[in-house]
């Protein structure tokens, strides 16, 4: 039986067409947007670096993330063991992260969350923005100009 296809209209990129199975649930909300738990993953042809979470509870919000290791090939972060019991995360296949990116209001800059990733069960499709204690990771890296030829999956 095939999925029922739901449109909305985005305020950011207009009309979207996407599945049930694409949303992703976030049941702890993410920081500043804790009411919001329902988000869908676009990957767009004019910026394909990046995913952009969608948020589907408030149409007008709208996160741009990114693999971390596209950016930064030696990101080796250390996850408590809590993101693995709460997302249900099994084996290393069965999560992806990404990082929030923040782009200054002029666009001159832009910074990487590598403190916080999101890390995404593929199985359950829950969510979870996961804080790195004892980290040296910055909550704004600086992104660089160019990004790195090669890329490690998540």
């Amino acid at each position: 039986m095939e999925e029922e296809q739901l449109t909305i209209d985005l305020p950011k990129f207009g009309p979207c067409t996407f599945t049930a199975s694409e949303v992703l649930e976030f049941p702890w909300g993410l920081p500043g947007f804790a009411t919001l738990h329902r988000w869908l993953p676009l990957n767009l042809d004019s910026h394909p670096t990046f995913v952009w979470l969608q948020s589907l509870d408030d149409p007008a919000v709208a996160l741009p993330a990114v693999d971390p290791w596209m950016v930064f090939e030696n990101y080796d972060p250390k996850l408590p063991a809590y993101a693995f019991t709460s997302l249900e995360i099994r084996e290393a296949t069965d999560f992806a992260t990404l990082c929030v990116i923040v782009v200054t209001p002029n666009a001159e800059e832009m910074t990487i969350n590598l403190m916080a990733p999101i890390i995404v069960n593929l199985r359950t499709h829950k969510g979870r923005q996961i804080m790195l204690d004892g980290s040296n990771y910055s909550p704004r890296e600086p992104m660089p100009r160019k990004m790195p030829a090669s890329s490690k999956s998540a």
